[in-house]
């Protein structure tokens, strides 16, 4: 086949996935039909994180017809952050990609990714053309990506779009921590620092077809303002701190 392009030669595409046994199917194969026209090597990975509906067996018979697609399955759920590093972890190709598997992404757009990826490039973060959720969501939304954008100096026009294809030898010299939503504000600092090269494709974003996100409830909002908080302390004002500690005159 001909490559779409020259600078993208194999994609790893990664779905963390809990509770998402009426969507993660179509996500796996609408990213198996569009890679397959795209690269001539790429895997699929879906992230079961501890589901208590039918994923799991979805995944099973689904490997059966995909035979690009791997499963790995946690036993318990270890929260959105720990089923990015699992999925991170497991990517073995040149570029790796994630979107999450409720299917408010339409996983086929990631061919806009891997034709925005050049050789200049490391990161293509999408952004939300429009936003499909409740008006509440959408305050809410907007408000946590300035927020973000102030505390940790990031200049992407939307922080919070899981919608990512990322060089993976960027990967490789990052270790992330976060267990929550937090991971992506965790990413996109630490990629910060290296100096990657970004750039950003709109993308599709719609209303949630199934189930109910598993962000707004008040323990995991909870969870995730601490992780937040502690990693701004970590990462923004020890840091200062310390270079205030060892500036000449201190």
């Amino acid at each position: 086949m001909t490559v779409r392009n020259p600078a993208v030669t194999s994609v790893s595409a990664f779905f963390p996935c809990y509770n998402d046994e009426h969507s993660i199917a179509g996500m796996v194969r609408d990213a198996s039909a569009a890679l397959a026209d795209a690269v001539d090597d790429f895997e699929i990975i879906v992230i079961d994180d501890g589901s208590t509906d039918g994923s799991l067996d979805v995944l099973r018979a689904l490997a059966e017809e995909v035979v690009e697609l791997r499963i790995l399955a946690h036993p318990v759920n270890r929260g959105y952050g720990g089923a990015l590093q699992s999925g991170f972890a497991a990517a073995t190709k040149q570029w790796v990609f994630y979107t999450d598997g409720d299917a408010q992404y339409d996983a086929s757009e990631v061919v806009r990714c891997i034709d925005a990826a050049l050789d200049d490039v490391d990161i293509v973060q999408g952004y939300k053309i429009g936003r499909g959720d409740e008006w509440y969501r959408r305050i809410i939304g907007r408000a946590y990506h300035h927020a973000v954008k102030l505390l940790f100096g990031l200049s992407v026009r939307d922080t919070d779009c899981d919608f990512r294809l990322i060089r993976s030898s960027m990967m490789d010299r990052i270790a992330l921590t976060s267990t929550s939503g937090v991971i992506c504000v965790e990413l996109m600092h630490s990629l910060n620092q290296l100096d990657a090269r970004f750039v950003e494709v709109g993308v599709s974003h719609h209303w949630r077809p199934y189930g109910r996100s598993q962000f707004f409830r008040l323990p995991r909002i909870a969870r995730s303002a601490q992780q937040l908080f502690a990693l701004w302390w970590r990462v923004r004002v020890v840091p200062s701190a310390r270079s205030h500690v060892g500036a000449p005159g201190a």
